[in-house]
């Protein structure tokens, strides 16, 4: 076993490349928020009835992969497992960089981002919004503490071990407020629902650790540091463990709404009825982003295939992505119930399914704010000392590694 050595990442064309590239992007989403700001969100696709649109995917995106992200680092520290150590620090960061991303396009999209102040100073405890600003900010300061006691040189074992589990305790409270903004929203068919919080909890470990094999393997192949074969393949395979708990979590949610005869109208708009909302329900998130993962990170040959790891992780994310555009948009797309057991009609569009069509602008800023969460980490592992310089299975222990 060699010693793990960390060292900033060198400049090199590719990086510079990078950043550029990076830069491009958030150069980009920062002319669509002035443009939207000044025309307003009549530029976009979002209405009266569709409020939340692709913007508000990508955030809940990047929040709730922010959660999984620290997965990594949580194992190594709090359950002592040696193989996830070297790249806890890259956990950190990313998971710190997933949130500030999203939180820029929630707070960017909302046309007025001075009005922000205005719940930062005036909380409203009975709103689940005010308690997300609390838990994102805390889980902020949090991670930055966990990511300096593990830089930090004699830092206690008890110390850093303290930190490590309050921060994967604050994570688990961030992804339950982001779920419970759908679950108790009773007014929506598609959110009233306990199981949200569970669900968005599994969907950050799925989301979360994809993203940080995307960025592990691009950062690896980009510096040509090692990334050995055995380490990344037993990373892939808890990734196949997490997209088969979020497949389950989904099953359980529809088939309790299925039970319920409340929600028996909504159920047979996604599954069913529901145009575009059922095909990216049963074809993008089920089958390309869950059982074609599934079927890819259990291959036998995982640990020779990188581009096997690769393309799963890509469409766990697509999965993700689709995933919340249906609980999000398909689920105010579908009608209001203000009179149960009624028909309900009026010029204001009551009893009707309410259509979107988002546009490029809602994209740009989208992508903006992923570009803005990996040009933070590229920055961060720039000039700090993130990554390891050869985090080969040498490294790792053979009992960690399950040679012995």
């Amino acid at each position: 076993m060699e010693r793990i050595i960390y060292r900033e990442l060198k400049s090199t064309p590719q990086l510079w490349g990078l950043i550029v590239v990076l830069g491009a992007f958030i150069a980009a989403a920062a002319a669509v928020v002035l443009y939207i700001e000044h025309h307003g969100h009549i530029v976009t696709g979002m209405n009266n009835q569709i409020v939340w649109g692709v913007p508000h995917v990508f955030a809940i995106f990047l929040i709730v992969a922010a959660s999984g992200a620290l997965n990594v680092s949580s194992i190594g520290s709090v359950f002592g497992k040696k193989a996830y150590k070297p790249t806890a620090r890259l956990s950190s960061l990313l998971a710190m960089s997933l949130l500030m991303g999203g939180l820029a396009v929630l707070v960017l999209d909302l046309g007025r981002p001075d009005r922000l102040i205005v719940a930062m100073t005036k909380y409203n405890f009975k709103s689940i919004f005010a308690w997300n600003v609390l838990l994102y900010t805390g889980f902020l300061g949090i991670v930055a503490v966990y990511l300096y006691a593990q830089m930090a040189r004699g830092v206690h074992a008890v110390a850093l071990k303290t930190a490590g589990l309050a921060a994967f305790l604050w994570r688990l409270a961030l992804t339950t407020g982001t779920g419970s903004i759908f679950g108790w929203l009773v007014a929506r068919q598609a959110y009233d629902a306990a199981i949200m919080a569970p669900m968005f909890i599994a969907m950050s470990f799925s989301f979360g650790l994809a993203m940080f094999m995307l960025v592990m393997i691009g950062t690896c192949t980009i510096t040509g540091r090692r990334y050995g074969p055995k380490i990344r393949t037993r990373q892939a395979r808890l990734l196949g463990i997490f997209v088969a708990v979020v497949l389950y979590f989904t099953a359980v949610q529809h088939l309790t709404n299925i039970y319920a005869t409340e929600h028996h109208g909504v159920e047979r708009f996604i599954l069913l009825e529901g145009g575009i909302y059922t095909a990216l329900f049963w074809i993008g998130q089920i089958f390309l982003g869950g059982i074609v993962p599934l079927a890819l990170l259990f291959h036998p040959k995982l640990d020779v295939k990188r581009s096997l790891v690769i393309l799963a992780a890509l469409l766990v994310v697509m999965g993700g992505l689709i995933q919340l555009y249906i609980i999000v948009i398909g689920g105010q797309a579908y009608p209001l119930e203000i009179f149960p057991g009624y028909e309900v009609s009026s010029s204001f569009s009551d009893g009707v399914v309410n259509s979107y069509t988002p546009t490029a602008l809602e994209f740009i800023l989208g992508f903006g704010g992923v570009a803005l969460a990996l040009l933070i980490t590229s920055l961060g592992m720039k000039f700090l000392r993130i990554l390891p310089t050869n985090l080969s299975d040498a490294n790792v222990s053979r009992e960690e590694m399950g040679d012995s």
